[in-house]
């Protein structure tokens, strides 16, 4: 019964929050359309085309040189050069910035080009011939570690022994394989 009462309240909660999200939806939804609206109007006002050349009134009864809409063309023409001339500048711009990226990419690579890294080899080099080739004539300390170690002599121990002159393993497991071999040992126990 508890279980049921938890589910119901969770879908209640849940269908509420859906609410209030479509709700917030909407109002988002209106909010950017009056945006959009409100920009179009700012940038792009109204235009007004009269219909045909009788509409346009000229004064002194003379005919009209130009229309409103040819005017309109006119200006429409001059803002899609000004726009052109600064897109071609900008193009221009970005291949000259590109042609000295890739000079310059070109310089670094003949840089390390020039200058190969040798494969470094091991030196076997005693300390103190280490501190002499580093300190120059500054060197003074003696950094012989061998020379101070005492020398300890290792005492053979019976199992050494023992393993030492037992000799090749195989020659053992040959001797004991077969029934002489286990003949062997049993007399060798008693």
């Amino acid at each position: 019964k508890r279980n049921r009462a938890i589910t119901a309240r969770r879908q209640h909660l849940k269908s509420v929050m859906l609410q209030i999200a479509a709700t917030e939806l909407e109002k988002e939804e209106s909010r950017r359309e009056s945006e959009k609206q409100n920009y179009l109007s700012e940038h792009c006002p109204p235009l007004h085309i009269p219909g045909s050349m009788s509409e346009v009134q000229v004064p002194g009864g003379q005919p009209p040189t130009h229309s409103p809409t040819q005017e309109l063309c006119k200006q429409l023409h001059a803002k899609i050069d000004a726009a052109e001339e600064e897109k071609y500048d900008m193009e221009v711009k970005v291949q000259k910035s590109s042609k000295e990226l890739e000079d310059m990419n070109q310089k670094l690579f003949d840089l390390r080009g020039k200058f190969k890294r040798p494969p470094l080899r091991r030196v076997r080099m005693s300390a103190d011939a280490m501190l002499k080739a580093l300190l120059g004539s500054k060197h003074k300390v003696c950094m012989d570690l061998r020379a101070n170690l005492k020398q300890v002599k290792k005492e053979d121990t019976e199992k050494e022994r023992d393993l030492r002159d037992v000799g090749d393993w195989r020659k053992n497991i040959e001797e004991k394989s077969g029934m002489e071999g286990r003949k062997k040992m049993f007399e060798s126990e008693s």
